[in-house]
C-alpha cells in the first residue's frame, strides 16, 4: 500500500521503519527540515520501563495542590479558559483512582517491555548507534515517605515480570559512585538493572537515514493542512511546502503521528482523541570532569528529574506543565533543573554552558497511548505517549505495522479499533 505518515518524530520514524519492512510504499511528511527536531529532540534519554506508573496516580491531586503557585513545581497546571484543558484535567483526576492507576501501570508496562525488546532486536539487526548505554536506571528517593510509596509500585511491577529492587543508600552509592558527592539527602532507591538509555534524537535521525536507504520518502518543510476524504475513506493529505506551494498527496492509508498536534487534524474528520500538550524541559550539560558525572541513568523522584549520560554530555529533563501550545522557555523551570543537578554533581559539568530546551509531550489523561485504526478504516493514529515516547517507540511502531497488515500484535494492549 501507499502509506503517508504525518510526523517525523521518534514515533513516526519508528512506524515508517516497520511499515517499510512490510513492503509498503511509505512517505513521511514533516514541517521541520529534518527528522526528530520537535519533541524527540532533547528529551530525557531514558528507555525507562521503570517509569510505567503514570503521572495520574493517587498521590498526584494532593501534590498538584501543594505545588500551586510554585513556578518550579514538578507538575504545574496553568489553568486557561480552554474547554479541552478542563476536560483533559477532569479525566486526569478520574485516572488517579487506585484501580485505574494500577490498570494503566500494567498496560504501559506490558507495551514498554515489548518495546524495549523490539529496540534491542533492531539494534542487533542494524547496528544503529545513538549513545546508548545498558546500565539500568536508579531512582533515588529523598524522603522515607517517597520510598515507602515506591515499595507498592516495585512489588506490582515485579509480580508482572519486571526486574526492579529496593536499595539502601549504601547500595545506591555502589551502583553509581558519583552520587557520593551529592548534597541531596538520599534515604534509599529503587533500581531497574535492565533499563537503558540513549539519545532519542540521534536514534530518530539515524533510523530516518536507514528508512530512506530502504526506500522511504521524506518530505521535509511540508506543513500538513488537511486530510482528503472521499466515500468514507482517506485518500490523501494536503500539504504546503516552504515556498507556499500546495499539493495533494495520494495515499491508500494515512498514519497520524503528529504528537500534540494530532487532534487538530483529526477533529475536522469527526475523530476526537483525548491528547493534550504537557510541556517538559531539559538542560544538556557539557562535562568537565566525566569521572564525577553519573554513568548509570538516574531519576530524582523528589524533583521528578531524569538524568542521563549521553557520551560527553549529561542530559537532565523533567517537570510537566499544562500551558496549552506554548513552547517558550521558562527560565525558572530550567534553572530549577540545573540547580538540582548541580546539587547532585557539583564538579561534573560546565553548568554555565548548559543548553536549555522545552518540548510538548502529547499526553492522554491516563498516559496510555493511542495506537491503531480510527473509525475511518484507512486512517490510523500513533500518538499520546506522554513522557514515554522514546521508551514505547519501537513497540508502538511494530504493533502499528501489524495492525495495518491485519496481524494480531505480539503484545497485549488495548489497541484502537473502529
Amino acid at each position: 500500500m501507499r502509506i503517508i505518515i504525518l510526523g517525523a518524530g521518534v514515533i513516526g520514524v519508528s512506524s515508517a521503519w516497520y511499515l517499510a519492512k512490510d513492503g509498503h510504499e511509505v512517505t513521511v511528511i514533516d514541517r521541520q527540515p529534518a527528522a526528530g527536531l520537535e519533541t524527540s529532540f532533547a528529551n530525557g534519554g531514558q528507555i525507562s520501563v521503570s517509569h510505567a506508573e503514570p503521572w495520574a496516580n493517587p498521590a498526584a491531586p494532593m501534590k498538584v495542590l501543594k505545588w500551586l503557585g510554585r513556578e518550579d513545581a514538578p507538575l504545574l497546571f496553568r489553568l486557561r479558559a480552554d474547554p479541552r484543558q478542563w476536560a483533559w484535567g477532569l479525566r486526569f483526576l478520574l485516572e488517579c483512582l487506585p484501580s485505574r492507576t494500577r490498570q494503566n501501570t500494567l498496560t504501559i508496562l506490558c507495551l514498554a517491555l515489548y518495546s524495549r525488546a523490539m529496540l534491542q532486536a533492531l539494534r542487533r539487526d542494524t547496528g544503529i548507534s545513538y549513545d546508548h548505554l545498558e546500565k539500568g536506571i536508579l531512582h533515588v528517593h529523598g524522603s522515607e515517605q517517597e520510598l515507602e510509596m515506591a515499595h507498592g509500585r516495585v512489588e506490582l511491577m515485579r509480580n508482572h515480570g519486571f526486574n526492579m529492587n529496593i536499595k539502601t543508600p549504601t547500595e545506591c552509592f555502589a551502583i553509581e559512585p558519583a552520587l557520593r558527592t551529592s548534597r541531596v539527602g538520599i534515604v534509599g532507591g529503587t533500581f531497574a538493572p535492565e533499563d537503558e538509555s540513549g539519545d532519542a534524537y540521534k536514534f530518530t535521525a539515524n533510523l530516518a537515514a536507514m528508512c530512506a536507504g530502504a526506500g522511504v520518502r521524506f518530505r521535509y518543510q511540508n506543513a500538513v493542512e488537511s486530510l482528503s476524504v472521499a466515500a468514507g475513506s482517506v485518500n490523501g493529505a494536503a500539504v504546503r511546502d516552504a515556498q507556499g506551494q500546495r499539493e495533494l498527496l495520494q495515499a491508500d492509508a494515512v498514519l497520524v503521528a503528529l504528537g500534540s498536534y494530532s487532534p487538530f487534524l483529526l477533529g475536522p474528520l469527526g475523530v476526537s482523541i483525548p491528547v493534550y500538550p504537557v510541556k517538559g524541559y531539559s538542560v544538556t550539560i557539557p562535562l568537565l570532569q566525566p569521572d564525577k558525572a553519573p554513568v548509570v541513568c538516574l531519576t530524582d523522584e523528589g524533583a521528578k528529574i531524569a538524568m542521563t549520560r549521553l557520551g560527553n554530555r549529561l542530559r537532565a529533563a523533567g517537570t510537566a506543565e499544562l500551558s496549552d501550545y506554548d513552547t517558550s522557555l521558562n527560565e525558572a523551570r530550567c534553572t530549577a533543573i540545573l540547580d538540582r543537578v548541580r546539587q547532585h554533581f557539583p564538579e561534573a559539568g560546565d553548568y554555565a554552558a548548559a543548553s536549555r530546551w522545552a518540548g510538548l509531550r502529547p499526553a492522554t489523561p491516563s498516559n496510555v497511548p493511542l495506537i491503531g485504526r480510527t473509525r475511518i478504516h484507512n486512517l490510523f493514529v500513533n500518538t499520546g505517549h506522554g513522557t514515554l515516547g522514546w521508551t514505547l517507540a519501537c513497540g508502538s511502531g511494530k504493533s502499528l505495522a501489524d495492525l495495518v497488515a491485519g496481524r494480531k500484535p505480539d503484545v497485549e494492549f488495548p489497541f484502537l479499533r473502529p
